[in-house]
């Protein structure tokens, strides 16, 4: 499969080594290519291009930008000519003012998610909210004593979900689906308390399990 990402900074990095690592065909989309170089020759990614170049590049898309760019992004990606494929949703709406006692701000009310703006912006993308509720350091292949992480997905075509549930098992994750679009409600913030430990304690290496009862 090729995939196509929207992205170039820390969490679109990993996430591509993590796709290259487990035989995909991977395209980097930046508005700076240039700066990807010398990383994609050490991850044996040979392919970069603008946004729109990974849209018709890529059968999957993540879209792995800062929520405040996100549907400009989109835009700049050709939103027509994705017509119809799945979008892993790395976003989270992170605002621009600092964490207060470790606790970030975001842009997004608990009543409306980042998620359901894209969704209703591009209504002919199938968005799959994915790995927002982990830093990169543990996105791809993490141990933890404990076992694997969950990974929290939501999105409204059930056939996108069930591709995303096999990435992220390739990825080392235990997936829990929460439903429809409306669960990024929820799952979005799950970023800011990940956060927590890390702004108070500069502890960033750990992720959510879900337990359910015998």
């Amino acid at each position: 499969m090729k995939v196509g990402i929207l992205g170039s900074g820390d969490v679109a990095r990993t996430l591509a080594g993590g796709f290259v690592k487990n035989g995909y065909e991977v395209m980097m989309g930046t508005r700076s290519p240039d700066k990807l170089k010398d990383w994609a020759a050490q991850q044996n990614v040979n392919r970069i291009g603008s946004f729109a170049d990974v849209t018709d590049f890529g059968s999957l898309i993540v879209l792995a930008v800062k929520g405040t760019a996100a549907s400009d992004v989109l835009r700049m990606a050709q939103p027509e000519r994705l017509a119809g494929k799945t979008v892993i949703d790395v976003t989270n709406p992170i605002a621009e003012q600092p964490p207060v006692n470790g606790v970030l701000s975001y842009f997004t009310s608990f009543e409306r998610s980042l998620m359901e703006d894209l969704q209703q912006e591009f209504p002919k993308l199938n968005f799959v909210k994915a790995f927002n509720s982990v830093g990169s350091g543990c996105m791809v292949n993490p141990i933890f004593k404990e076992g694997r992480p969950t990974m929290f997905i939501c999105g409204n075509n059930d056939e996108a979900k069930a591709e995303v549930r096999i990435i992220a098992d390739l990825f080392g994750w235990d997936v829990s689906d929460m439903g429809s679009v409306e669960a990024a409600r929820a799952i979005e913030p799950l970023c800011m308390l990940w956060c927590i430990p890390g702004f108070l304690r500069n502890d960033w290496t750990h992720a959510f399990k879900l337990l359910t009862r015998i």
